[in-house]
């Protein structure tokens, strides 16, 4: 982790971070360098910094290496122009008046990341899209499509590699959500977070 020698129900925030309308779980933490703007960051999540993140939700436990791009806003092509001076005209001084409709589109595609997902180093995840429970992206990767829970994807574009576990076991786990679990309940159990998955879910899955 960063450093900090223990994390607390309040959130860490490292240095050189800019969080605008952002809403932090327990438990999480976030690295030097962050940008964020309209982000739901789930419990236990951490990014280990140098990250951008607009327009997402992201679960609980969910591990974002150094330098992940979330949500990066798209540029308008329909229009003679994909420079910002036809949105940002203030900026210029063209007009008293931004063009919001270009903030409220980009605001509405929303990027869901599931619960216990890993992000690797300098994965982007493009605007709008799912990742389900328990997916891995490469380090690398970009995602333009949905990702099934528990399935690994690499690559430019990204590209499905395997699942991670048998449509059984991945059933299972969907059906427990530890990712639910108290505090409490997760330390006394900590030990069964070692076991093999196969152990894990039989001991826990209910019909």
């Amino acid at each position: 982790m960063i450093g900090k020698k223990e994390l607390s129900e309040r959130p860490t925030v490292h240095e050189n971070c800019h969080l605008k309308n952002t809403e932090l779980g327990k438990w999480t933490e976030i690295g030097p360098h962050n940008y964020w703007d309209n982000v739901e960051f789930g419990d236990y999540s951490y990014t280990s910094g140098y990250n951008q993140i607009q327009n997402a939700r992201i679960g609980n436990f969910v591990n974002i290496a150094t330098g992940v791009r979330i949500g990066p806003t798209h540029h308008p092509m329909n229009r003679p122009t994909l420079h910002h001076f036809t949105y940002r005209r203030k900026l210029y001084g063209f007009d008293t008046v931004d063009d919001e409709e270009i903030f409220r589109w980009r605001a509405s595609q929303i990027v869901q990341i599931g619960h216990d997902v890993w992000l690797g180093h300098n994965a982007i995840i493009m605007p709008g899209v799912k990742i389900g429970n328990g997916a891995v992206v490469g380090s690398g990767a970009v995602v333009t499509k949905d990702v099934e829970p528990y399935t690994i994807v690499a690559g430019v574009p990204a590209r499905a590699i395997r699942k991670r576990f048998s449509d059984e076991i991945i059933k299972k786990l969907e059906k427990i959500q530890w990712w639910y679990w108290s505090y409490q309940t997760i330390k006394e159990r900590l030990r069964d977070f070692t076991l093999n998955v196969e152990d894990f879910v039989d001991k826990y899955y209910e019909e």
